[in-house]
């Protein structure tokens, strides 16, 4: 036969039951006073699966309307100071040669047309050679024709000998054209020598070739000069901010370390991503006063002004991560209670993540305590 409990442990457990129904009867007439546009006590949600538990105390969950505020606006982006593609020059050698001497050094200074490297090679004696040959030749010709035509004049020439010294003529001047060009490809200098000149003004940045040295003609770099005049900076902005982002749009470029901040705008938009960061490259200029001393390869940091088409955003913390992939959040309805809706997300930063699609501009958005709402939910984004 089953024992029966003694009757002072029956009026334990009475007495320990009415105490819990005390309290919830308490928390219940507590929570039923609340209201406002946050989640309240009589808030309900739907009972179907996945969805809100049927009471929830406003002090744990919090809802916000989703906005259009930007991700990108105000917050920083790495960049760095680069040279325009105008504002770098690479100068290499036309031809194999031995090189006879480096006449600049990394630093310096130089005008158009300034002396960069003397090159030695058979190729400068041949292409002389060669526009020497043509000049005598097209002289020959002239004087061929200028006695055509007086013989002409004379009664005693033909017309078919005087069209013959035309065409010599015409052979000889386009030969003469291109030793010319060969020639000035190569450079001016005595003999097999020639001088690699700066095709414009700037600062010589490298400098890759020693005296001594052969040096063929790969279109690898021997000299490297930069105009400090034509620079920009290039920041990284994710591929889901980029479609908000317009030339023109200002931005401000601050330099760690000297603390200053400069005005500048968005030159453009770089059309490829980066496969691994997602990331495109965003070209601005400085739209005022540029910092003194800039210096190629610094870092920077680039702030953006707002965007008033940017991506919707929500606080980090109102997306539910679900079946591993599956990104929710929680919407209030018109009803009070909460419905569950599939997202989008796109990148984040500042503690808030733009939202492609799944929800519209003024949703009520839970932004505190979603995961009491879920308890198939694994985690928060």
């Amino acid at each position: 036969m089953k024992q029966m409990k003694p009757l002072a442990a029956l009026r334990r457990d009475a007495s320990r039951w009415a105490a819990g129904a005390a309290l919830a009867a308490a928390i219940a007439l507590s929570l039923s006073g609340c209201g406002g546009d946050e989640a309240r006590a009589e808030t309900r949600a739907d009972t179907r699966e996945g969805a809100a538990p049927a009471v929830v105390g406003s002090e744990y969950v919090k809802v916000e309307a989703v906005s259009a505020g930007s991700a990108v606006a105000g917050s920083a982006l790495p960049g760095r100071v680069a040279f325009r593609p105008q504002g770098l020059t690479a100068v290499g050698s036309p031809v194999t040669a031995r090189v006879v001497s480096v006449d600049v050094r990394p630093g310096q200074s130089v005008s158009a047309g300034a002396p960069l490297l003397t090159l030695q090679s058979a190729d400068a004696a041949s292409a002389k050679a060669s526009l020497a040959q043509a000049r005598a030749q097209t002289a020959l010709a002239q004087d061929a024709l200028r006695r055509q035509n007086e013989m002409l004049d004379k009664g005693v020439g033909l017309e078919v000998e005087r069209f013959q010294a035309q065409v010599a003529l015409r052979e000889a001047s386009a030969e003469l054209e291109r030793a010319e060009r060969a020639a000035n490809l190569l450079g001016r200098g005595a003999g097999d020598r020639f001088v690699v000149r700066a095709p414009a003004a700037g600062v010589v940045l490298s400098v890759h070739a020693n005296a001594g040295a052969v040096v063929a003609a790969d279109g690898a770099a021997l000299v490297e000069v930069g105009d400090p005049s034509r620079l920009w900076v290039v920041a990284d902005v994710p591929e889901s901010e980029a479609a908000a982002i317009r030339a023109g749009a200002a931005a401000r470029i601050r330099l760690p370390g000297t603390g200053g901040d400069y005005a500048a705008s968005v030159d453009g938009v770089g059309p490829l991503v980066d496969g691994d960061l997602r990331r495109l490259p965003l070209y601005l200029t400085f739209s005022g006063a540029r910092p003194p001393a800039l210096t190629p390869g610094a870092l920077v940091e680039v702030r953006l002004d707002a965007v008033a088409d940017a991506a919707l955003s929500v606080p980090v913390a109102a997306v539910l991560i679900k079946g591993g992939s599956q990104r929710v959040v929680y919407v209030q309805r018109s009803d009070g209670r909460f419905e569950p809706r599939a997202v989008r997300t796109g990148a984040s930063r500042g503690g808030r993540v733009s939202l492609l699609d799944g929800v519209r501009a003024g949703d009520k958005v839970v932004v505190e305590g979603a995961l009491l709402l879920d308890s198939q939910a694994e985690q928060l984004l």
